[in-house]
């Protein structure tokens, strides 16, 4: 799908890292990168892109024990605990008519199944991270104290605009190493009556997340996605935040020394944020029936301390 298309060469994509670099835009101590763009009056004119009030999970559901490691505690009454009769609360002791259950659960989020955010401390590019710190801010037992998703803490509450490629392009999904490009992004928003603004996020449909409904299973690394030539467009949108039914970057990258281009320069040069392995299913229904491709959306990372990311729920309401 590249024939006619101008593409950059792994030099320009290369050069992406300064040409597109928003290190010190919002000054040197800033860790939010790209959602500087999201301003109270992005805020505002998100709450009016709600029209009719329906809400749908961008998300896919954690599967246990594919995805997560899981270990639940059972007691039917809390009175047969062991210890219960030491809780300094009578009522613990006396009450048999209670009981609970609990979880430890074990995630490695990252990857290309769960639905996560990624902060830009998740990547490093010749050992520095977003705003030119180093790796080494990143420690094994603490975490990262550079742009970790805590810096995300308020939530990502912006307008959100789906731009469905497949739909453009006619057919159930793109096919795995298809990528999508700048033309198709503005014929998506053509045929949809919206346009990309300033603070918005982007959600990009590949039709991948049908094809993992049919199928009942993901895996593999090669995959549709967003090619590097979308990166410029992307900075003069001022897009605030990126996601995909797929882990972004469209694989193979096109590029021998470049393997993931738009993790890389998202995350460290521009600071922008990227939302990985949406399920834009029931989004792209909705958006159909309605006839509206922009809603209020509102991701909400978990606060782990120093972490790259955090799984998350993205909610789209229109």
């Amino acid at each position: 799908m590249t024939a006619g298309r101008p593409m950059p060469t792994q030099d320009d994509v290369l050069g992406y890292f300064n040409s597109l670099s928003n290190w010190g835009r919002w000054g040197d101590d800033d860790e939010l990168g790209t959602l500087n763009h999201i301003t109270d009056d992005v805020r505002l004119a998100a709450a009016r892109a709600v029209r009719h009030g329906r809400s749908v999970s961008c998300a896919w559901e954690v599967a246990v024990p594919e995805d997560m490691e899981r270990s639940t505690t059972t007691c039917p009454c809390a009175a047969d605990m062991p210890g219960a009769e030491h809780m300094p609360a009578p009522g613990f002791r006396n009450d048999r008519r209670w009981g609970f259950s609990n979880e430890r659960l074990g995630i490695l989020f990252h990857g290309n199944t769960i639905t996560h955010v990624d902060s830009p401390c998740h990547i490093f590019w010749d050992g520095t991270m977003y705003n030119g710190r180093s790796h080494s801010m990143v420690d094994a037992a603490t975490g990262s104290a550079w742009a970790a998703v805590t810096a995300a803490a308020n939530g990502i509450i912006t307008r959100g605009v789906l731009l469905d490629v497949a739909r453009v392009r006619d057919v159930p999904w793109l096919e795995p190493g298809q990528g999508v490009f700048p033309d198709d992004l503005e014929e998506a928003e053509r045929r949809q009556g919206v346009r990309v603004r300033s603070g918005d996020a982007v959600l990009l449909r590949t039709g991948y997340g049908r094809a993992r409904h049919e199928a009942g299973e993901a895996g593999g690394f090669t995959q549709a996605g967003w090619h590097a030539s979308c990166l410029p467009w992307l900075h003069e949108r001022e897009v605030a935040l990126i996601g995909a039914d797929t882990p972004q970057d469209v694989q193979p990258s096109g590029y021998e020394d470049v393997l993931m281009p738009v993790h890389a320069v998202s995350l460290v040069a521009m600071g922008l944020w990227l939302l990985d392995n949406c399920d834009l299913e029931a989004c792209a229904t909705t958006a159909a029936e309605l006839g509206q491709w922009d809603f209020h959306l509102a991701v909400a990372p978990v606060r782990f301390a120093g972490t790259s990311g955090s799984p998350v729920n993205p909610i789209a309401t229109f």
